[in-house]
């Protein structure tokens, strides 16, 4: 059954909104873009919030529609307040050493390699390296958790027992939750 969807997000004080091709979000962090585009969907500001409307929606552009409504308020909160992604960083057999320079990341030592492993971090986030924590920030969400997959997938354990052989980098932290292994 095809339905009518109408929906108001309200932007909080201090957080403007700029619609062209793309929806560009400022706020006191900083400012965030992305292009939420659909034929059906029709995505507009008035005074202090922002409209969404889509006539007669399929399953399908119900999905969309409310996929843009999670971009939207990631976006809204993330020029609020920055999202956060920590990583832990683990050696049991080797000392590996983690380091930041010019932008990139260098994973030295790593299960006794001699080749270092070298990872380039995207634009707009932010990496620190804090004894054996990875901290990521960013105002868009995607790039940081993107970055923080990079930062894991680097060190990947191949052809090893993983039960045994437990080195790497892993997510501890994901922005708005906590990630407990047991």
């Amino acid at each position: 059954m095809k339905e009518d969807l109408n929906k108001e997000i309200e932007l909080p004080e201090g957080v403007t909104i700029q619609i062209d091709h793309a929806v560009k979000i400022i706020g006191p962090q900083g400012e965030v873009t992305k292009r939420l585009t659909h034929p059906r969907i029709n995505i507009s500001h008035q005074d202090s919030k922002i409209i969404m409307k889509s006539l007669n929606t399929t399953k399908k552009e119900k999905k969309i529609f409310n996929s843009f409504q999670a971009h939207l308020k990631n976006m809204i909160q993330g020029v609020i307040e920055k999202h956060v992604y920590k990583l832990k960083i683990c050696s049991g057999h080797f000392p590996m050493t983690v380091s930041l320079s010019n932008n990139e990341l260098t994973i030295k030592n790593f299960f006794g390699e001699n080749t270092p492993r070298k990872l380039t971090i995207k634009p707009n986030v932010e990496v620190k390296v804090e004894g054996t924590t990875i901290i990521v920030i960013s105002t868009d969400k995607e790039a940081a958790g993107q970055v923080a997959a990079d930062i894991e997938r680097l060190t990947k354990i191949k052809n090893r027992d993983m039960r045994i052989f437990q080195d790497g980098c892993y997510i501890t932290h994901k922005a708005g939750k906590d990630i407990h292994h047991e």
